[in-house]
């Protein structure tokens, strides 16, 4: 019988080397006085793209995954490191408002770029009045005086613009009327009347001073579900809330005292850009020097299953793999997500006292060892002369 053999193997054991990256480990957060210096508290990841994909115009470029970055604006206004990666995100509309695109794709994904040296200016298009007009006018033998204000809003080019409003009492012979006439005239316009109203009010117990009808002899009818009328400008239509019927959060009719106590209103004059600033949703508002403040962009955070099984790039950049499964892009703060932090970098992860601490305990142990080989060493070497 002639039994079939095979050559043995053999290992001699040993270590071998591999890297990990625990990428699901954060480091400390630093603060910077820089709006643009960004990190997350949490988790999720900054969309990056290369800024030499960007220029290159070849398509839509590769996004990339970072924890943390330092962002300045180049020369052609894109907001970048000193790496060359530059923040992407979903682009505002003019009225400030985002069209948030696809979660799990990036087509909808554009480089953050401004210029500085913008000029913006947005129209009024909303007007909030709060009024108290005195009782003591709408009585019978009162002097029947005109009550006067004006309201400063912009147009369309941001110029300053002003609404003359003039509320007239009604004097009734006996009695108390509880009635106001407000005309509201437009200087855009040439100082031509725009609007108006007939204004009543409740003298009840329950519900006195709050208005109680309003009725338009010109311009748009009052909407009691808003509590506005609309009145048209020389640039376009302006909605002007006067409080709802029965309550007393706009206009009021109270004792003697006219008393325009507030007026409130969008819009802005012209003004220069004059920095950027990142909230914890990630929304990118551009400042100006006129104090207006302008959603430009909204930075969405980037989260996969497997944060470790990330494919690790240069400059601190990751990419999804199929071991860290698919992208999806969320709004900073919902679901599993952290918040952007601005005026922030990430450190490194690693606890450097840690790695000291054992480092010496590597050192030391190996110390140990070798002073043991040593001896023995010395103890063969003597039996080895004690023989001879």
């Amino acid at each position: 019988m002639v039994v079939g053999s095979s050559g043995g193997r053999y290992s001699a054991g040993g270590v071998s080397a591999s890297n990990m990256r625990l990428i699901d480990q954060r480091g400390p957060l630093v603060g910077t006085n820089n709006s643009t210096d960004l990190a997350v508290s949490g988790r999720g990841m900054l969309p990056v793209a290369s800024l030499t994909e960007i220029e290159g115009g070849n398509g839509s470029p590769t996004m990339l995954m970072t924890t943390t970055g330092s962002f300045r604006t180049n020369a052609d206004g894109y907001l970048t490191t000193n790496s060359g990666l530059v923040l992407l995100g979903w682009p505002a509309n003019p009225d400030g408002t985002v069209s948030d695109g696809p979660r799990d794709t990036a087509e909808g994904l554009e480089p953050v770029q401004y210029n500085m040296n913008q000029l913006t200016g947005e129209p009024t298009t909303n007007v909030g009045l709060g009024v108290n007009l005195p009782a003591t006018d709408t009585e019978a033998g009162s002097a029947g005086t005109v009550r006067n204000m004006t309201v400063e809003y912009y147009d369309n080019l941001g110029s300053s613009q002003t609404l003359g409003i003039t509320y007239t009492p009604t004097v009734p012979a006996t009695g108390t009327s509880n009635e106001w006439t407000m005309q509201i005239t437009d200087s855009a316009s040439g100082g031509a009347v725009i609007g108006e109203y007939t204004m009543t009010f409740n003298d009840s117990r329950t519900a006195g001073g709050s208005l109680a009808s309003v009725t338009a002899v010109s311009g748009g009818a009052y909407d009691p579900a808003t509590g506005s009328v609309v009145v048209n400008v020389d640039g376009g239509p302006m909605e002007i809330n006067l409080g709802m019927i029965g309550e007393s959060d706009g206009f009021t009719q109270l004792s003697d005292t006219f008393a325009p106590a507030s007026v409130t209103k969008d819009g802005s004059e012209v003004g220069t850009m004059v920095g950027v600033e990142v909230d914890p949703q990630g929304y990118v508002r551009a400042n100006y020097d006129s104090g207006a403040s302008r959603v430009i962009f909204k930075i969405p955070l980037v989260d996969v299953p497997n944060l470790n099984g990330l494919k690790s790039l240069d400059n601190q950049t990751y990419l999804p793999s199929s071991d860290s499964g698919s992208y999806f892009l969320w709004d900073a703060g919902d679901g599993p997500t952290g918040e952007v932090a601005s005026y922030a970098q990430e450190e490194s992860a690693t606890d450097v006292a840690t790695e000291l601490t054992d480092m010496i305990k590597t050192q030391r142990a190996y110390s140990s060892n070798a002073k043991v080989i040593q001896t023995v060493d010395e103890m063969l070497q003597e039996t080895t002369n004690i023989k001879r």
